[in-house]
């Protein structure tokens, strides 16, 4: 099966954790477990250990709540979900250009001035 969206970066879980935090947050892990647990038949170590990555990555940022059983981390995203976008179409596109050169540039620029979009291997208007 072909990823898109946020499959394309993440695993189907990281993808879905993103998104129920860029829709609410600041959540905390058992939340997060609550939400997504069932439909990924995860554990709750899962989730913990998959945000500890996605901390570790800068991906989210976290901050410590005291609380019924004691702290607690609280998960937010480190940039909005366009930001997010942005950023990795920047990325992507500085490494085409580094690794294509102009052939890459020339390709986006005539790309661009045509006004059409590539669908697969043929062009739409």
């Amino acid at each position: 099966m072909e990823k898109s969206g946020l499959e394309t970066v993440f695993s189907s879980l990281e993808a879905d954790i993103m998104r129920s935090l860029w829709r609410k947050s600041p959540l905390r892990v058992k939340e997060l477990h609550r939400e997504l647990g069932r439909r990924h038949n995860v554990a709750l170590t899962t989730i913990a250990v998959t945000m500890d990555r996605l901390y570790e990555r800068k991906i989210v940022e976290r901050k410590i709540e005291t609380g019924r059983g004691g702290l607690h981390y609280l998960y937010y995203p480190s940039r909005t979900r366009e930001e997010f976008e942005r950023s990795l179409i920047d990325q992507t596109v500085n490494k085409l250009i580094e690794v294509f050169g102009k052939t890459a540039a020339s390709y986006f620029d005539e790309r661009f001035k045509s006004g059409r979009k590539k669908v697969g291997s043929r062009l739409t208007s």
